[in-house]
């Protein structure tokens, strides 16, 4: 991973916190000052978080876990999505469902119903149908797809979420809360950083300063991924010549 310096997060604009009426007094750990009538961000505790986040998601996935982001902001779904699909990792950009993960049983059910249509539209029955009725199948498909396509994958619970904006995905937090989810997110001044384990201090608002720190994120993960790859050619290499050691010691009885 590129590392990511002070200047990088300066011209991202990274630092532009919310006007100071706006802010949450538990992100004075993170403010460095006021300026203009805007809190400015700490850019050095970002980088301290952001390496503290980047550790310990490397991890996780080195473990062969999954971490769901989720960013529904105009400004920011486009970015999520493409870096989450780049990693092949679930993704949430155009609506939370309530329930996606205190109720994922039933969001299973839809899944596989979205499977089932996915399946009928390839088949010569679909062609068959009435024209009606093979609008109404694809209204239904695209309607559903797009809010479940970037979990369609999904078969268990994720280890954990990314969020940009936490004041915006409440109804995330506060479900991955319920269930001891750890969540790794974006933290504007205007929020509460107590909500999650491991809060980015950001501008959450500008594309520049998400699209810095979403790819930084990603790049974390792809190391985790990387890690996770070497482990596993390391085990199969280990096991070739465990069997090649007792094939030899075969042959010398």
């Amino acid at each position: 991973m590129s590392k990511i310096e002070y200047k990088d997060l300066l011209d991202a604009g990274v630092h532009f916190g919310h006007l100071t009426r706006k802010w949450d007094p538990r992100m004075s750990p993170y403010i460095f000052m006021e300026k203009n009538g805007i809190h400015i961000i700490d850019l050095n505790k970002t980088l301290a978080c952001l390496e503290e986040a980047s550790n310990a998601v490397k991890q996780i996935v080195r473990s062969g876990k999954k971490i769901m982001f989720v960013a529904t902001k105009k400004q920011a779904k486009d970015l999520v999505a493409a870096e989450a699909q780049r990693l092949n990792m679930p993704y949430v950009t155009e609506r939370w469902l309530g329930g996606m993960l205190t109720n994922f049983a039933t969001i299973r059910k839809s899944l596989k119903k979205l499977s089932s249509l996915e399946k009928l539209m390839k088949e010569e029955a679909y062609k068959n149908l009435a024209k009606k009725e093979r609008l109404m199948v694809s209204r239904d498909k695209e309607k559903m797809e797009s809010v479940l396509g970037g979990i369609a994958e999904l078969s268990r619970l994720p280890a954990a979420l990314f969020v940009v904006d936490i004041k915006r995905e409440h109804i995330a937090i506060a479900e991955a809360q319920k269930l001891g989810i750890p969540v790794f997110a974006l933290v504007d001044t205007n929020s509460n950083p107590n909500e999650v384990e491991f809060p980015i201090p950001a501008n959450d608002d500008a594309f520049k300063s998400v699209s810095l720190l979403v790819k930084a994120f990603g790049a974390a993960i792809e190391e985790g991924l990387s890690e996770r790859k070497r482990d596993k050619d390391d085990a199969k290499l280990s096991e070739e010549e465990e069997a090649k050691r007792a094939v030899d010691a075969e042959v010398k009885e």
